[in-house]
């Protein structure tokens, strides 16, 4: 059988022995008799799997003891609501949030987060066609602003931030991560709310985490439905509601993966491996074209378009011939797209780069 290499976005792929220890104990969890679909979130079966997922999850990120780790659900998209909800319920005046505008993520954010306070986009670099990171001196931020919004990497523009913002030590920088996150060391101290759709480097689909400094907590408006009020979902250890159990249990096991590679340093570095064999095949000639700037190029999400694209569809049969899947672009940009997670091992990587040299005819 053909080797298979997932290149999808999200949902994504998952490392194997994940895959593979789930489905042994898919009927029978550690001799509880249970699959873990079944067990109450109550019961200390499963209680024991979230402290474990919250231990390990706070080792790799080496998440300070004021954070609070949440297990939401909405996916990233619902947090550009929850968090403005959590976030405004203190202020004594029209609230404005600051926006970094590089992408289509970023974008939805800025027009759900108008639904709740006053927007300022600070920088934007959608005249430049989202192919860079504007740089942090041509920001236009708002002085008492309620926090700065950024995304830290645009899975459908392929733009990833290779710094922390500098502002206002009183203005908390909200940061959507989903598409990045456990890829690259970050300090967690530096952000006030870090947020991510699990579905990409944590988990399936159907897990939204949030990691949120505890003095951000407790200060929702009056509107914010119960079940997203951060203070409830941290006082209830994220069982306020019946948590995405078997979401949180996948997650569980691609932490305890992830610390047997060696951690989130480890894998920063086979990431670098995995993009720079990419992006120099991308850039061996005009043949293929990435348009983004080269210091803000993802590690994680790489769009790339044919000189000839007339000739698409057939790269794309030529390449699901090989066992490469997933890889036409975004339907709003176009071409081609290859997300590369931690679960994509570089000999995936390697295949996609033999076939880009063959189909090129070099």
């Amino acid at each position: 059988m053909t080797q298979i290499f997932n290149f999808s976005a999200g949902p994504a792929v998952l490392p194997k022995e994940v895959l593979q220890q789930a489905a042994d104990e898919m009927l029978n969890w550690h001799g509880s008799g249970m699959s873990v679909m079944e067990m109450s979130h109550r019961g200390p079966e499963f209680i024991s799997i979230y402290e474990e997922a919250v231990r390990d999850l706070r080792e790799l990120l080496n998440v300070p003891a004021n954070y609070k780790i949440l297990f939401l659900q909405g996916g990233g998209l619902a947090q550009n609501a929850i968090i403005p909800l959590n976030m405004l319920g203190n202020t004594t005046q029209p609230a404005t949030i600051d926006f970094v505008h590089t992408g289509s993520w970023s974008g939805k954010s800025i027009k759900e987060a108008a639904r709740y306070a006053r927007v300022n986009v600070a920088a934007s670099n959608e005249a430049g066609a989202f192919t860079f990171v504007p740089p942090q001196e041509s920001w236009k931020l708002t002085p008492g602003a309620a926090y700065l919004h950024i995304c830290t990497n645009e899975t459908i523009d392929g733009v990833e931030f290779n710094f922390v913002p500098e502002i206002a030590p009183e203005t908390p920088i909200v940061a959507d991560m989903s598409s990045h996150i456990l890829s690259r060391q970050i300090d967690v101290s530096r952000y006030g709310v870090i947020f991510a759709g699990a579905q990409k480097n944590i988990g399936p689909a159907g897990v939204t985490l949030a990691i949120v400094r505890e003095d951000l907590i407790g200060k929702a408006l009056p509107i914010c439905p119960s079940a997203f009020d951060w203070k409830l979902v941290a006082d209830a250890d994220s069982m306020y509601n019946t948590p995405p159990t078997y979401g949180i249990y996948i997650a569980g096991l691609v932490f305890a993966w992830l610390k047997r590679q060696g951690g989130v340093a480890a894998m920063e570095q086979r990431n670098i491996a995995k993009s720079e064999l990419l992006y120099a095949a991308l850039d061996a000639d005009d043949f293929y074209q990435n348009r983004v700037a080269k210091d803000s190029r993802s590690r994680m999400n790489i769009p790339f378009y044919l000189r000839d694209e007339s000739m698409n569809e057939k790269f794309l049969a030529g390449a699901r011939a090989r066992g490469l899947l997933q890889l036409k672009g975004h339907k709003s940009v176009g071409g081609m797209r290859a997300s590369i997670y931690n679960a994509m091992p570089i000999e995936g990587v390697q295949s996609l780069v033999d076939y880009l040299n063959e189909f090129a005819g070099r």
